[in-house]
């Protein structure tokens, strides 16, 4: 096995027994990333030299035999979650030379636990979307079939991981932005309950909705990396004040006898044939390892996407108002305030962002508010609800990830309703706030990967943790490496 190919376990392992020091992982690594990214694309920003000293520092920790889990171990972290002296972008050209004086709150834990972080990986601009087109500095390929997309947001970060240009990554997660590339990319993404990791330094979208969470080559992995950057945060007060459980105790434990729903709005027309194959395979093999399935009904799912797209976008508009050329960022220089306004918003944000900050903006506006904002909170509130009643009967909730395979580069750029469409089996998890998780299921006839999704009760990680993880045992989809 080649030192790239290791996941956060194995690295681990091969560090403490001293098979390869940090440094020589590190540099191998970047070894990979010089052979591979001008195909792949997926970071924006490099830092080679910054790595090597933290991975110096790692060594000498081994050495004197002080071992934290993530020692030595070279990650990649999504371009908005803030890194200190080293750029921040969002993808955006309104933050192209932005460089955080701080750390984002899981950038200071990964730190702490002796990471070594090798760069910042692409984006939809502001995690707006949903293929990794929308960067100011280029889409991101997917490993598996480079003409097609990685998803999005955070596409940058799947692709890496697939790539193996990384051991593992962050990435973030609005309406499905971890969960969706991992499936994409035949990778693990997995998007913790709101509130289980802090938001301090994660650049905002929309607030009540995003999460940071892990992409990982393995289930193990996602319950490592959720150990280290998990907890309460003085900074956060949306961040839960609970106790951060051992996530990787659960492992290995048996699934038997505990009931997972399947929701019929989730197999529906227009869905891809042999995603939904693979996934009814897999619902197969988790009744093979004794867990009973239980149809059930989220009725309100339908409205979801509506919901999503009035709620996420009206965040936006707000948050996004900060970008005006005065305080940070990109400043387009004029005589008139207003029109310097206007002319570096023109010049920063890209067409997406615009699209999404005009339409919040509506939705805000006097006289819409009730009808649009007030409206879609309702609704927010009924799919909150669909939830708890079927975990009144169930321990989790089985689904695909995305309703198709990867699909090709452009093919829904001009067609903005088709893009939000690709989240709709992601979208309710935000808007309830429960943790869910992708995992590798399958392949179609064109070796493109396929996710299937385990939504949990709020901050019951550890249920969709050990599901994924027996199923990820008793298959081997996730040994799959693309051809590169």
């Amino acid at each position: 096995m080649h030192p790239f190919n290791f996941t956060i376990e194995q690295a681990r392992a091969a560090l403490d027994r001293g098979e390869i020091t940090p440094v020589e992982l590190t540099n191998k690594l970047f070894d990979r990333i010089e052979a591979l990214e001008n195909r792949i694309q997926s970071f924006i920003t490099l830092d080679k030299e910054k790595a090597l000293i933290q991975a110096g520092y790692a060594e000498d920790s081994i050495r004197r035999r002080i071992i934290q889990p993530l020692a030595g171990v070279p990650l990649a972290i999504k371009d908005n979650i803030c890194t200190e002296g080293i750029r921040t972008s969002c993808s955006s050209k309104i933050l192209e030379n932005f460089i955080p004086p701080y750390d984002s709150t899981v950038t200071e834990k990964l730190k702490k636990q002796g990471c070594i972080l090798l760069g910042k990986t692409n984006l939809d601009e502001f995690a707006m979307g949903s293929s990794t087109e929308n960067s100011a500095f280029g889409p991101t390929k997917n490993p598996w079939d480079i003409t097609r997309v990685p998803g999005g947001s955070s596409g940058g970060s799947a692709a890496a991981v697939a790539a193996d240009l990384c051991i593992a990554a962050l990435g973030s997660d609005t309406g499905g932005s971890i969960r969706q590339p991992a499936a994409f990319c035949g990778v693990v993404g997995l998007k913790p309950t709101y509130g289980r990791v802090s938001r301090y330094g994660l650049v905002a979208f929309a607030s009540s909705l995003d999460q940071i969470g892990p992409i990982t080559k393995s289930v193990k992995d996602s319950a490592i990396l959720l150990n280290v950057i998990s907890g309460p945060d003085p900074h956060d007060s949306t961040s839960a004040h609970l106790a951060v459980p051992d996530f990787t105790s659960v492992l290995g434990q048996e699934i038997k006898g505990m009931k997972f729903g399947v929701p019929k709005e989730y197999f529906i027309a227009g869905m891809d044939k042999e995603v939904e194959e693979s996934v009814k395979h897999a619902i197969e093999k988790l009744e093979s390892l004794g867990a009973v399935p239980v149809e059930i009904s989220l009725p309100h799912t339908e409205y979801a996407v509506a919901a999503y797209y009035i709620l996420a976008t009206s965040e936006a508009s707000s948050n996004l108002a900060r970008y005006d050329g005065v305080k940070y960022g990109l400043r387009v220089e004029s005589d008139e305030l207003i029109d310097m306004y206007m002319k570096t918003r023109e010049a920063g944000f890209g067409a997406e962002v615009k699209r999404r900050i005009i339409l919040g903006t509506y939705t805000l506006s006097s006289g819409y508010y009730d009808a649009y904002y007030k409206k879609a909170q309702q609704v927010r509130t009924l799919v909150k609800q669909d939830f708890e009643k079927a975990f009144e009967k169930v321990d989790m909730i089985v689904t695909p990830t995305t309703p198709t395979a990867a699909f090709k580069a452009g093919e829904k750029t001009d067609d903005p309703l088709q893009m939000y469409l690709a989240d709709i089996f992601t979208i309710s998890v935000n808007l309830a706030g429960v943790p869910a998780i992708s995992i590798p299921c399958g392949f179609t006839s064109q070796n493109l990967p396929v996710g299937l999704q385990i939504m949990g009760k709020h901050f019951d990680e550890e249920t969709i943790l050990k599901t994924a993880y027996a199923y990820e045992q008793a298959t081997d989809w996730h040994m799959r490496k693309p051809e590169l």
